[in-house]
């Protein structure tokens, strides 16, 4: 605006423009982020991905995913999910007080009736993100992305079975080697540093060797 008045020959300080500009109102609630950053200890997503099998069978598997340290706090397989089956995980998932505040999750249709009951009967507030908007579960969504590129790309699914075998070897990896950049290069069982006077680098083999953690051990 200030440009377009002095290309209209009216000399006026910017500051001027600025003072009689039109402020903009400032949102009525708080951000997804702020939401997300603000109830990070108690907030928890859930999520479905899909795992094929070497006959060609789909898998479905569920997580349920703490956000405060990145921790996977239940997950199952199954090949005909349904929303009692759904139901079930959840009450597996937080047994006697340990359910948190808030629940994020997608709009599936997944999440049924009963699904809901019991996400209410555990005195948990459900948030529904927008509709196509995979950006707003972005850790759950991260967590899935990573079990893809970090596992199941680089292994053959058998069956329910071998995959909840490999998933739970995974899973153990995830939370007390791998480093989270989230986490301050962290995991989420917290490693602690290991000086160079504790003795030399070892690799131990993670995942059937398809990782790795790295510790000192004396000579």
């Amino acid at each position: 605006m200030h440009g377009e008045l002095l290309k209209l020959g009216i000399d006026v300080s910017q500051s001027t423009v600025s003072k009689y500009m039109v402020k903009p109102r400032k949102p009525s609630s708080q951000t997804w982020r702020a939401f997300l950053e603000n109830h990070v200890k108690q907030l928890v997503s859930v999520d479905f991905f899909v795992a094929p099998t070497i006959d060609f069978k789909l898998l479905f598997v569920f997580l349920v995913l703490a956000h405060e340290r990145r921790r996977v706090i239940h997950f199952n397989v199954t090949e005909h999910p349904t929303a009692e089956w759904t139901a079930t995980q959840i009450a597996q998932a937080f047994p006697w007080d340990t359910a948190p505040r808030y629940l994020l999750r997608d709009r599936d249709r997944i999440y049924g009736d009963a699904f809901r009951r019991q996400v209410a009967n555990l005195h948990i507030t459900e948030v529904l993100t927008a509709p196509r908007s995979p950006w707003q579960t972005p850790y759950v969504e991260r967590l899935i992305g990573s079990i893809r590129h970090e596992c199941l790309d680089h292994i053959i699914v058998i069956n329910e079975s071998s995959l909840r075998r490999t998933l739970k070897s995974f899973f153990a990896y995830y939370h007390d080697s791998r480093c989270h950049l989230a986490l301050d290069k962290d995991s989420p069982e917290t490693r602690e540093v290991q000086p160079p006077d504790k003795g030399i680098v070892v690799e131990i083999p993670r995942v059937g060797g398809l990782h790795h953690r790295y510790e000192r051990r004396a000579a």
